[in-house]
């Protein structure tokens, strides 16, 4: 092969910082190394990872599950061509897949992985019980030596989205296990997982959903393809989750004039001054969040079902309203007879969500400044019994009774536990963490008959009043805890206010790391300078964060619009 020319390294490193001395040295040499196998590097990206330079390949579809996909299959027909009998585990991590062998077929599996290396840039790692190893090419012999004595190997294909901002690699692999025997015994495996240690030598060979080997996704969404297993591995486990899970979001888009209108008008009629918060503009303001928390879902939680957009008769001019994941619900529909419209009040509109037609029992409320940031399974908001869950703060609601002095959402926490106490003796203090918020149905309609009153004058504040009680962020998840249908949980999230002098900070440590389970970026009134830099900073985090397109976003130049 032809010594590789500066220009082709340079084209290998559009997004790779060339600033001389040891690193780009390194960065050339893992690139020659690479060309010697002869790849076709005209589709390859030279990416850094943790453990140094490595080709990526870029695909338009740079998902998690695509990713886990991608070398859950590249193992599958390896195996397959070369005539190594396997079968796929049901192992303890979603994130990446298992396929088992036996010891008998260890020779030819590594010499076949070996032999696909040499067309694609392929990694392999020991799997320990401290966890994946450095990964090392598996064209090397150094690393198939390293590899000999573990029963446990991962096959690994970095993949990013075509801007490189997304980098997938060594969590999304594939786990190939030796399974070993003794004469005329049965399969052991070399650790556990989450359904049977031993299986007979030979048997027969059945297909199953995806679905049944992670919670990455679900029986419930619609094209799961099938995978190669045994029957010992087939049935419903304890902690699998069998019950679909929806997602529903409020939205407004504040730009609309008609909607505009609607406010001032309902402003005007107004018998009684309101809070600067209950109208400020920063409540109603849009960054384009909503496209970004749904690109959140595509990324990191495909296991939803179906996406509902309860909005003002108002629809988001990027989105595929004809999806087949995704209904718009009017305000109209939701409240029918009760209530008063138009409003503009969260706390009337989500008193009123469990009654959309045809949305899950079990559910979870997104506003549309809430992200999903790194993959989370359907275990992360509900229990396999279906108990929700929740995630109180350690932000405390006010102590005393409600004064004109306290802020809407501290008014409707006072309210909240006023009616606990009531009722159960409890005293409510934590508030609930800036997170996605689960619920049941059930539980939400029978906390309307019992507080009927209540919630029925909070649908009919127009705007946020000192009355309202906030049912779905609040109220539900004390109630649901003091009658058995919720447990307390924890999980990883930040919360950024834009407003913050160190704003951009926050963003770029939150970007740079991707360890949030799930986080809130928040804005506030300002001026309008403010307000446009703001929107700024943020549109370029966010495009950075999740630069995958979700499939029910329409195609064309909106789709791609970044408003400055």
């Amino acid at each position: 092969m032809a010594a590789l020319s500066r220009r082709s390294v340079d084209l290998l490193l559009p997004r790779v910082r060339r600033a001389g001395g040891p690193a780009e040295r390194w960065a050339r040499a893992a690139v020659r190394w690479h060309l010697n196998s002869r790849y076709d590097t005209s589709e390859l990206r030279l990416v850094p990872t943790a453990h140094g330079p490595a080709l990526a390949r870029p695909l338009a579809e740079a998902t998690p599950l695509a990713a886990r996909r991608l070398n859950l299959e590249t193992v599958l027909t390896v195996l397959r061509d070369a005539g190594v009998a396997h079968f796929c585990v049901r192992g303890y991590d979603d994130k990446a897949s298992a396929v088992a062998i036996g010891s008998g077929g260890r020779r030819e599996a590594w010499a076949a992985l070996r032999r696909e290396a040499l067309r694609r840039p392929l990694f392999v790692a020991a799997v320990t019980e401290q966890g994946v190893q450095t990964p090392m090419p598996a064209t090397s012999n150094h690393a198939w030596r390293t590899l000999a004595g573990h029963r446990v190997i991962r096959l690994i294909q970095y993949v990013c989205d075509p801007s490189g901002a997304l980098l997938l690699g060594t969590a999304h692999g594939c786990d190939v296990e030796v399974w070993s025997r003794t004469p005329q015994g049965p399969l052991h495996a070399p650790r556990p997982n989450r359904a049977a240690d031993r299986v007979p030598a030979t048997g027969q060979t059945v297909e199953l959903d995806e679905a049944v080997f992670t919670r990455m996704t679900s029986a419930h969404v619609p094209g799961q393809p099938q995978r190669p297993t045994r029957p010992e591995f087939a049935g419903t486990l304890l902690d699998d989750i069998t019950f679909p899970v929806d997602v529903v979001y409020t939205w407004v888009d504040d730009s609309d004039p008609a909607w505009q209108a609607r406010r001032d008008a309902a402003l005007g009629a107004q018998d009684r001054p309101l809070t600067v918060q209950a109208a400020g503009e920063s409540r109603f303001a849009n960054h384009d969040e909503l496209r970004y928390s749904m690109r959140s879902l595509h990324l990191y939680a495909p296991w939803v079902r179906r996406i509902w957009l309860v909005t003002d008769d108002q629809v988001p001019s990027w989105l595929d309203t004809l999806h087949d994941r995704v209904r718009v619900v009017s305000h109209k529909e939701l409240f029918g007879d009760h209530g008063r419209l138009p409003t503009f009040n969260s706390h009337a509109i989500e008193s009123r969500l469990h009654h959309i037609d045809g949305l899950s029992e079990n559910f979870v409320y997104f506003n549309d400044d809430v992200f999903v940031g790194r993959p989370v399974n359907t275990l992360k908001f509900f229990q396999p019994n279906g108990l929700s869950k929740l995630f109180p703060s350690r932000g405390k609601v006010d102590p005393g009774p409600a004064d004109a002095a306290d802020l809407a959402p501290t008014v409707a926490g006072k309210n909240n536990r006023t009616l606990i106490a009531r009722d159960f003796g409890r005293h409510l203090t934590y508030k609930m963490k800036h997170v996605p918020h689960a619920l049941r149905r059930d539980v939400l309609a029978e906390m309307s008959d019992r507080y009927a009153q209540e919630l029925e004058r909070t649908a009919g504040n127009r705007f946020r009043d000192p009355s309202d009680v906030s049912l779905v962020s609040s109220a539900y998840h004390y109630y649901a805890l003091a009658t058995g249908r919720a447990a307390i949980d924890r999980i990883t999230s930040t919360y950024v206010s834009l407003a913050a002098s160190d704003a951009k900070q926050q963003l770029a440590k939150i970007l740079a790391r991707r360890e949030q389970d799930v986080f809130c970026v928040n804005d506030e009134d300002g001026t309008p300078e403010q307000r446009q830099s703001r929107h700024r900073l943020l549109r370029g985090f966010l495009t950075a964060y999740f630069p995958v397109a979700a499939p029910w976003e329409l195609p064309g130049p909106d789709a791609a619009r970044q408003d400055g």
